[in-house]
């Protein structure tokens, strides 16, 4: 039995602004009707006598997640929460801490959320070799064959083998090459991609981390040995996990151990860690285009066009990208898709909200839309799920008024619970603690205007709330 640990806390930064840390990449639907998250699950599923997967997220996506999951059919998998990102090692040793409360020295396949894989055939039988050799005690590594002189990912190189079922001896870990580099790599037939995807018994790690990462195996028990149930997830402790050093499982553990072993897959693999990544997935048209959305491009080639939310104008470009989102355009050229992580910083910088927040922010119990702001007063369209409702709260510093455009509003404001339906309204008072729900079996849409001298979305008090928030 194979129990499969999904990585889903990464921000995915390099795919803004598409993918920002309120909702990073593993969250969309990047090459098919399909989440990354929901692609990756499916996949794993495919293969035989897998058992229930462990999620590793971080807890501002838990809903988000869940739901996901909800989505494929999947509701029996556990969902770890994280108080805050520490890298893969940690999360690798909480699931296997966790899982070996479970079942006796269980065997994990860790595989990140954000991957693309297209020959799944190919995974299963490269997975079929990796869990004999975990079986044995190995440390397992899989190993992308690579396609091209790629500067962009780490490599590993491996030993000459004489059996595929016995894997590869792993040499050392590198470094991402210059291009010079990479071509030796590529021609020398030792070197492989580096995945971020390994198979390990779950003692076999833990060992390998008390030698040589002790501080992260400790802490990391203490977590789980504090892990509380919250809702349908398991929390982390935030003071106990945080005490944990960051690293990945890589740098904590393959690079040092004697005992790692490669297995070679040859997948059509991509870690969509780039536009230009993404590009290279895509189906193109006859001018060799990836084209999404409503675009309208003249003398265009090679290059990657998406609009999310209007009318996406091109005109003589080769070999770009132009990402189109309610709140920000992007354009680079696909040699330089890399360098989007120093726009992320710069906007970190300046605090912007463009790193965090889409126009569209997703809650347990629907999801708004900004439709205009300004200093002292904004507008929201806001979707509540049928059935779902909102925190009793307050808010300090705003007023609201509230107008139904569909479906069936249940309001509470002081002491009053009443219901406003299509075409009606209701106002809020600044300090008046208040609810809106959901009774119906439709969709309820509002149009909130919010006036006040502060807008921000921390000025709630919450006194109840459905979801396991944080209530006074």
């Amino acid at each position: 039995m194979i129990f499969p640990v999904i990585l889903a806390g990464g921000s995915g930064s390099r795919l803004w602004p598409l993918s920002r840390s309120a909702y990073p990449k593993q969250l969309l639907p990047l090459v098919s009707g399909y989440t990354l998250l929901q692609e990756t699950v499916l996949r794993i599923q495919a293969i035989a006598t897998v058992g229930t997967p462990l999620v590793v997220c971080n807890q501002e996506h838990r809903f988000l997640v869940a739901e996901q999951l909800k989505q494929i059919g999947v509701t029996n998998a556990v969902i770890m929460l994280e108080p805050v990102g520490k890298n893969t090692a940690p999360a690798a040793a909480v699931a296997a801490l966790y899982l070996s409360q479970q079942t006796e020295n269980p065997t994990l396949f860790v595989s990140p959320a954000d991957h693309i894989i297209r020959d799944e055939a190919a995974l299963v039988t490269a997975v079929r070799c990796a869990e004999k050799n975990a079986q044995a005690g190995h440390l397992v590594t899989f190993g992308i064959v690579p396609a091209r002189a790629e500067t962009g990912y780490g490599y590993i190189k491996s030993a000459s083998h004489v059996n595929a079922e016995q894997g590869y001896p792993v040499l050392e870990f590198v470094e991402k090459p210059d291009q010079a580099t990479a071509k030796a790599y590529l021609a020398s037939g030792h070197y492989f991609w580096n995945s971020g995807m390994f198979m390990f018994q779950a003692m076999s790690y833990l060992e390998e981390l008390a030698k040589y990462s002790p501080a992260i195996l400790q802490a990391c028990r203490h977590a789980v040995n504090n892990i509380t149930t919250d809702l349908d997830f398991l929390r982390l402790p935030q003071e106990a996990f945080a005490a944990c050093p960051s690293d990945s499982i890589d740098y904590a553990v393959m690079e040092k151990t004697q005992n790692a072993v490669l297995v070679p897959l040859n997948a059509g693999w991509s870690d969509m860690g780039s536009w230009s990544a993404l590009c290279d997935v895509m189906e193109t048209d006859h001018n060799g285009n990836v084209v999404q959305g409503d675009v309208i491009a003249h003398q265009v080639n090679n290059s990657y066009l998406r609009a999310e939310s209007r009318m996406l104008a091109v005109i003589g470009l080769d070999n770009h990208v132009v990402v189109e989102t309610p709140d920000a355009v992007l354009v680079a050229h696909k040699d330089r898709c890399q360098e989007v992580k120093e726009i992320v910083t710069h906007l970190k910088q300046q605090q912007r909200s463009e790193i965090d927040l889409h126009r569209r922010v997703y809650r347990p119990w629907g999801y708004y839309e900004l439709i205009d702001k300004n200093a002292y007063s904004q507008v929201k369209h806001i979707t509540v799920k049928p059935g779902a409702r909102l925190s009793l709260q307050v808010h300090q510093h705003r007023s609201e008024h509230w107008v139904v455009v569909s479906g069936v509003a249940e309001v509470t404001r002081g002491e009053e619970v009443f219901t406003i339906q299509a075409n009606e309204s209701t106002y809020i008072p600044k300090g008046a603690k208040h609810r809106l729900a959901n009774p119906a079996d439709e969709n309820l849409e509002i149009i909130e205007v919010q006036s006040g001298s502060y807008l921000g979305e921390d000025d709630i008090v919450r006194f109840d709330d459905a979801y396991g928030r944080v209530v006074v």
